[in-house]
């Protein structure tokens, strides 16, 4: 007869398995790779690998482990992110400049962290309850670096002239774009958030309800094929598709497309993980920003959907698409009909701004500086993208970065107001 693993036992088991996937994103990379930092938005490799084993030996080991000892105690500075509560850290921008500890120093690091927490964890049940909510968070936070690291590094690379490979694979065959269509929602009263029962960070609760005028919804991602129609119209150089912010944005940054793209002999090409190739015009636009996303929308004669529609729409698919695990780190063209690329492939631009949802309160604590702190100049993003691991996507995930921002995988999907 099968035993069902108890909480305790399963968190063990994906502390481990979370842990090694962290390792194996790394693996490609040389320590040169690992320690730049070429932009402030993004972080050395070295930094996300050992912050995210502070994080565990902050809140779980120190907190909870009678005699535990720092591995070492600069660790903290170095690699606090922006928990206020804890202590002083490095300035942010400045993460590039810590040569040391070395990479192998940061490999031995998280090997002493992981010895201790798996001994912690062996002595836990599910009594613990506190205690497996933190080992979760850290989980999940995790897997956020996951996909940080893949960022960063992706910047990091294509900033190297001689245009370095993440993984070597062959190119992918080039798609056919699927036609545009639209399906209707009806709106009314619906809920929104997530609904209980598995983990969600804070900033996703509580349920709720929201009222919402009929609404419909494009079927699939805004193509680089239609991304290169509005170019071709002179969408960078129209005001009149722009929010004010977003067209001072283009003129200051000399925004002419979207991030990674370069011409060559006036045919556009893409710069990603495993190389530089000519733009697919079946795949989804991706490294767009919200001024980017709105304008095209506008040029489009649509809009962007609000967040409660995205996830009115999405409740009820399967959480399933082109994620980190399917190894083709790029966004992949939509296949089939009806709704499609709802998960995975890129991070959705809303229009809503982060914001608190009705009764939302932080967590006691320093684990309460998590999502709170940030619900100010930030735009919410839906569904995932090709960077994200299957099991840290659901309905009810709040993402948010500000408007400018185009170095993560995001693009957008079109909606518009019921006729």
């Amino acid at each position: 007869m099968l035993q069902t693993r108890t909480r305790a036992a399963s968190l063990a088991v994906a502390y481990d398995t979370v842990r090694s996937f962290t390792e194996m994103l790394a693996a490609p990379l040389s320590s040169e790779d690992q320690v730049i930092q070429s932009m402030d938005d993004a972080s050395p490799t070295k930094w996300h690998r050992a912050h995210i084993t502070w994080f565990f030996e902050t809140f779980l080991l120190k907190e909870y482990v009678a005699g535990y000892t720092d591995v070492d105690p600069v660790y903290g500075y170095l690699f606090n992110s922006y928990y206020e509560a804890v202590g002083a850290r490095h300035p942010r921008p400045h993460r590039g400049f810590i040569s040391r500890p070395s990479v192998d120093e940061v490999t031995e690091y998280r090997r002493a962290v992981d010895a201790s927490m798996r001994a912690f964890l062996a002595d836990l049940s599910d009594d613990d309850s506190e205690i497996l909510n933190l080992v979760e968070l850290g989980l999940h936070h995790e897997q956020q670096h996951q996909e940080l690291l893949l960022m960063d590094i992706k910047h990091v690379l294509s900033i190297n002239p001689t245009d370095p490979v993440y993984v070597e694979r062959a190119a992918p065959a080039r798609g056919v774009p699927a036609p545009l269509t639209w399906t209707s929602f009806a709106g009314g009263q619906v809920d929104i958030g997530h609904d209980g029962g598995t983990f969600a960070f804070d900033n996703e609760s509580p349920r709720h309800s929201r009222l919402m005028e009929p609404y419909v919804l494009a079927d699939r991602l805004v193509t680089s094929g239609e991304w290169l129609e509005f170019m071709a119209d002179g969408g960078y150089d129209q005001p009149k598709h722009w929010l004010s912010d977003g067209w001072h944005q283009v003129l200051n940054e000399q925004w002419g497309a979207p991030s990674y793209w370069f011409q060559v002999d006036r045919d556009w090409h893409i710069f990603t993980l495993d190389g530089v190739r000519p733009v697919d015009p079946a795949e989804p636009v991706c490294h767009v920003s919200l001024y980017e996303a709105d304008a095209y929308a506008r040029w489009a004669g649509a809009r962007l959907p609000t967040e409660a529609e995205w996830e009115h729409a999405a409740a009820g698919n399967p959480v399933a698409g082109n994620f980190v695990e399917s190894g083709a780190l790029h966004p992949m063209p939509a296949s089939g009909s009806g709704m499609q690329q709802l998960f995975g492939d890129v991070w959705e631009w809303t229009q809503s701004p982060y914001t608190a949802y009705p009764g939302f309160e932080t967590v006691a604590g320093a684990v309460g500086e998590y999502n709170g702190k940030f619900m100010i100049n930030q735009i919410v993003l839906r569904g995932g993208c090709c960077a994200t691991p299957a099991d840290h996507a659901r309905v009810s995930y709040r993402n948010f970065f500000p408007p400018h921002a185009r170095w993560m995988f995001s693009g957008l999907r079109l909606a518009k107001d019921a006729q």
